[in-house]
């Protein structure tokens, strides 16, 4: 019998009986319905599949669902409050910092995660904390505003 894994996604307990050596992205795909992370490369070298976990980015795509009990993993879909995007989530949509889209939760949620820690990041702060991410389309400049705006927000809201 497999070992039930309780962790917190996305603010509420959940609890699955995947196979602990399973990759994170594939349970939050096929099992939650998640599909905002995205399998890029499989090989730590995109960020396509970015997550949040206890507020640090984390590979789903390598991370093994068995190492997260106890932990609060937080995707793409858990950042709306209310109905309301989060202020991040809004800076890219005004500064139209995504392209093709395929690569965008994974830089929101590395974004998201600098801002909780330095809530007024320098530019090279914020490249920084995106350089694990591989962006083809060539939004960079633009996330790069996207991410300065948002400091911006979330500083005026507090």
């Amino acid at each position: 019998m497999k070992p039930t894994i309780e962790f917190e996604l996305n603010g509420k307990p959940v609890t699955t009986m995947a196979d602990p050596s399973t990759p994170l992205l594939f349970v939050l795909r096929n099992e939650f319905q998640l599909k905002g992370a995205r399998f890029g490369c499989g090989e730590e070298q995109c960020g396509a599949c970015m997550v949040l976990v206890d507020d640090q980015p984390v590979y789903a795509c390598s991370r093994e669902i068995g190492t997260l009990a106890g932990k609060a993993v937080q995707t793409i879909e858990g950042l709306a409050q209310d109905g309301s995007p989060h202020p991040v989530q809004t800076a890219f949509i005004e500064e139209q910092a995504a392209q093709c889209g395929y690569c965008t939760s994974g830089l929101i949620m590395s974004s998201v995660a600098l801002l909780k820690r330095c809530p007024a990041p320098d530019r090279s702060a914020i490249i920084e904390a995106l350089d694990p991410h591989l962006c083809r389309c060539g939004v960079h400049n633009r996330v790069i505003r996207a991410v300065e705006k948002a400091a911006a927000i979330m500083r005026k809201s507090t």
